[in-house]
């Protein structure tokens, strides 16, 4: 250790040189360097090794023992640093085998990971996706600790200091199974609070959202008779009762099960986002996965 702090890396490529050399002159040419500025170097390099290293021989200088011992892991040593510190080389998805690790909850998993799948199937077949159960109050030490490498969520709701893009802008719409008989046409303010409704609660249990607090500014209450923590069940709980949702638009877009039409309240939307941490923003394979799965929505 005290010769290592007692070094310093043009004293190490002066002394790789010299021993490929043989010789101060040629190796001052190649280092672009003095004559007596490779001297200097040289008497520092005999100092903290306390060996000679080289000695003038007939045919220029010869290696000791001990600089025969120095070659091949200095060499080694300098080409890790070299490779250490040379820019990050081009991303190319279709040689890549990474595995990313993506936190989302199903809605994200089907209206962002699904649309993205085929095509990052096709540019990237050795990759693979893993993805985890989004955590909220997880996200930033999931994302700082290298747990996930993104993650998909409402922008109000992302946790400050991580880098973000908008993905796309979700509204709500009022779904039940196709031919249920009050969804025949959009549905009267009244009628709508008649029905009985399915509520997703991610933290479990609840049976208030947007949709009530809209209502009771307005002094009016809905029916909420089942409360799920999923949006996929939902749709099969829709799809096998007359119950009805207000849900995503892009979650029950082009789907024959059900039957779509406008609530006769307005509910505010959201914005959904893709989140990731600053030690993965320069990194040339997470940047291609981002934008690739931003161009997929």
């Amino acid at each position: 250790m005290t010769n290592l702090r007692r070094l310093d890396l043009n004293l190490l490529v002066t002394l790789d040189v010299l021993l490929a050399e043989h010789n101060v002159t040629r190796a001052a040419q190649r280092l672009n360097f003095s004559q007596p500025s490779i001297s200097v170097h040289l008497a520092r390099l005999r100092d903290i090794f306390g060996d000679p290293l080289l000695l003038p021989g007939p045919r220029g200088m010869r290696p000791t023992a001990r600089a025969e011992a120095l070659r091949e892991p200095l060499r080694q040593a300098l080409e890790a640093l070299g490779r250490a510190v040379s820019p990050a080389a081009p991303f190319d998805p279709a040689q890549a085998e990474h595995t990313w690790r993506v936190a989302a909850t199903d809605y994200g998993e089907s209206t962002i990971l699904l649309p993205a799948m085929a095509s990052l199937r096709a540019a990237a077949p050795g990759t693979r996706i893993a993805v985890l159960e989004l955590a909220p109050p997880h996200i930033a030490r999931q994302a700082e600790q290298g747990i996930i490498d993104l993650a998909f969520h409402t922008s109000d709701g992302a946790p400050p200091g991580m880098r973000h893009r908008p993905l796309f802008k979700e509204s709500y719409v009022l779904a039940g199974r196709a031919g249920h008989p009050r969804l025949k046409r959009k549905p009267t303010l009244r009628q709508f609070c008649a029905l009985e409704h399915v509520i997703v609660s991610p933290d479990g249990g609840g049976f208030s959202g947007a949709t009530d607090k809209t209502l009771a500014e307005a002094g009016l209450t809905r029916r909420v008779v089942l409360s799920v923590p999923h949006f996929l069940f939902v749709i099969s709980a829709l799809c096998r009762s007359d119950l009805v949702a207000m849900l995503p638009e892009r979650l029950v877009r082009d789907n024959p099960a059900l039957r779509v039409v406008a609530p006769p309240v307005a509910i505010p939307g959201y914005q959904m986002t893709m989140l990731w941490h600053e030690r993965l923003h320069r990194d040339p394979a997470h940047q291609w996965l981002r934008e690739h799965i931003a161009a997929c929505i």
